[in-house]
């Protein structure tokens, strides 16, 4: 059992509970009107947990303005994070768009125009 859990990197485990938090936090305590309906999708630690790229799909057109609230924002989740974590450093956070989302449906749609019949 105790290579199993040597196997699961503790920048792993820390990325997972840092997504839970980051998303727990923009639900209830950011207030910024920018901040449309997001989802954090993933968070990739680095192995020193010294950065922090945050993946979020966002719903809705205006993605630039997003991204400037969750920008603005970005010290105060910071500030939630080293309150509700017991990390020795807060990881320098970094957002960035998932688009794994759009790009699925983008390729559903290509298989499914491969399956019609061309007359």
């Amino acid at each position: 059992m105790r290579f199993a859990m040597a196997e699961y990197k503790r920048s792993s485990r820390v990325g997972d509970q840092i997504r839970m938090e980051i998303a727990e936090t923009l639900m209830t305590r950011v207030k910024d009107p920018r901040i449309g309906f997001v989802t954090v999708t993933a968070v990739d630690v680095s192995d020193d947990l010294r950065n922090a790229k945050v993946f979020v799909s966002v719903l809705g057109s205006d993605v630039g303005r997003t991204f400037e609230g969750l920008d603005a924002a970005r010290s105060f989740i910071r500030s939630e994070l080293g309150r509700r974590l017991n990390l020795r450093f807060v990881p320098e956070l970094s957002f960035h768009e998932d688009r794994t989302a759009e790009e699925a449906a983008r390729l559903t749609k290509l298989m499914d125009e491969m399956k019609e019949p061309r007359s």
